[in-house]
């Protein structure tokens, strides 16, 4: 058997109406060892950031300790398996996110600002203005290496007009990426969707392959079995269990989609495309995430799991109540528990994203050894609508460039913003200021 000693990192399966990138494999790293004698990793670092709305139940989500001897509290417990891949950050604040003498309205400022760093114009009407997010600064200079610059994805539907929190526009409040100043950029809802985008090819063969709902893996499958007879033992290994992946997503949009006509969904009013199971529709995206971040198709996400002040019901979680209601919680302790409830169900789901990353071989590490998931949200307490001392957590050692595995805590008011631009050095997309920065953010390499 012949073993090719290299191929591209762009190398494809290609068949009729499907395109799939592929994983890191060994034989791809030959091409990148030059670049990694001259001190580049291997594998490149990936940039998400995961955004929950109306702030948490802080006492259940801050350490009680600073540094590495502390306890998880019962928010963050989910995530006690990755500690050591863990930073959380305390005392970090988004300036711009208060009324700054607009008045109300915390809920639209605290996403339009999360990733602008910069204050959002009071308006309903069509001159919205806020700022370019830090997820597009990396994506614009990574536009031309990967083949998508960004993905924006979320499971609440965005909204570029209309009213919706006190005199703002609903696009503060439904969208946290941003082009430019007054140009969001909407997200995908619909996991169907997204996985079409990544491995579709859009022309009618692969309209035909949709109808009839036949796997992309069996319009690629000559392709990699001619590729498999060129790998190695190990790189074979990585294939499969990449295209295993690949089929069970399928797998469970398939599952979806036949059981979107059930009386039970048929009652709800779920939209087309969308899985009546919450956790599931989560997952689903978080899903495509750790597979575009897997084949390099890009290296920049953001992710909206609600957006601002919605008001959800849980009560697949024994949580009737609106979301956003139990966030004025008045200090009763019941009200408390039912939101502290929701945040750990939350935290469920990204714990579930960050261990897809964790199993994943990638170069010199895993795949969650090369990214850096921030999580958070614009909203510190609810009941307060303070934008300081924002829950805020980064998962992923960005090529072992963060130290994690720690507690830290910061100044009052330290800017947000100091930490976005210290994950911009990371990413190879230096800016020598963003927002209400101050510089980088100290402490994050120890």
């Amino acid at each position: 058997m012949s073993i090719v000693t290299r191929i591209s990192r762009r190398t494809v399966l290609r068949g009729l109406g499907a395109t799939m990138a592929l994983p890191f494999l060994d034989i791809m790293a030959v091409r990148s060892a030059r670049a990694a004698a001259g001190g580049s990793p291997k594998s490149p670092n990936r940039m998400a950031f995961f955004y929950i709305p109306n702030g948490v139940h802080m006492p259940n989500w801050t350490p009680e300790k600073e540094g590495t001897d502390f306890t998880l509290p019962p928010t963050l417990a989910a995530l006690e398996p990755y500690r050591d891949q863990l930073l959380v950050l305390s005392g970090l604040s988004q300036h711009h996110a208060f009324a700054n003498g607009d008045g109300p309205g915390d809920h639209a400022r605290a996403m339009a600002t999360y990733l602008t760093g910069m204050q959002a114009k009071k308006t309903s009407g069509a001159d919205i203005h806020v700022g370019v997010s830090v997820d597009q600064i990396a994506s614009q200079r990574l536009s031309a290496i990967t083949r998508f610059g960004s993905l924006e994805l979320g499971c609440d539907p965005g909204r570029q007009s209309g009213e919706c929190d006190s005199g703002y526009s609903c696009a503060y409040s439904t969208n946290m990426a941003w082009k430019d100043a007054s140009t969001p950029i909407a997200k995908e809802i619909n996991p169907h969707a997204v996985f079409e985008r990544l491995f579709g090819s859009g022309d009618p063969a692969a309209q035909a392959r949709q109808k009839y709902r036949t796997s992309v893996l069996d319009y690629v499958m000559d392709d990699a079995n001619d590729l498999r007879l060129k790998l190695g033992s190990s790189d074979r290994r990585k294939l499969d269990e990449y295209m295993t992946a690949v089929r069970e997503v399928e797998t469970r949009l398939k599952h979806m989609q036949d059981s979107k006509n059930s009386e039970i969904v048929k009652n709800t009013h779920v939209p087309d495309g969308i899985p009546h199971d919450f956790a599931e529709q989560i997952r689903l995206m978080g899903d495509m995430l750790v597979l575009a971040f897997q084949t390099d198709m890009t290296r920049v996400c953001t992710f909206v799991i609600q957006n601002e002040g919605s008001n959800k019901s849980y009560r697949f979680i024994d949580v009737p109540e609106g979301h956003h209601d139990l966030s004025h919680h008045e200090r009763k302790p019941e009200k408390q528990a039912k939101l502290a409830k929701i945040n750990r169900f939350h935290m469920d789901q990204f714990a579930y994203i960050v261990g897809k990353l964790k199993g994943i071989n990638d170069g010199d590490g895993t795949l969650l050894d090369h990214c850096m998931l921030s999580y958070g949200s614009g909203i510190g307490d609810g009941n307060r609508h303070n934008h300081n001392d924002l829950p805020t957590i980064v998962v992923g050692s960005g090529s072992g460039t963060l130290k994690t595995g720690r507690h830290v805590t910061y100044e009052k008011d330290t800017p947000l913003n100091n930490l976005w631009l210290s994950l911009l050095d990371r990413m190879d997309a230096k800016t020598d200021h963003f927002g209400d920065s101050t510089g980088r953010l100290k402490k994050l390499d120890g």
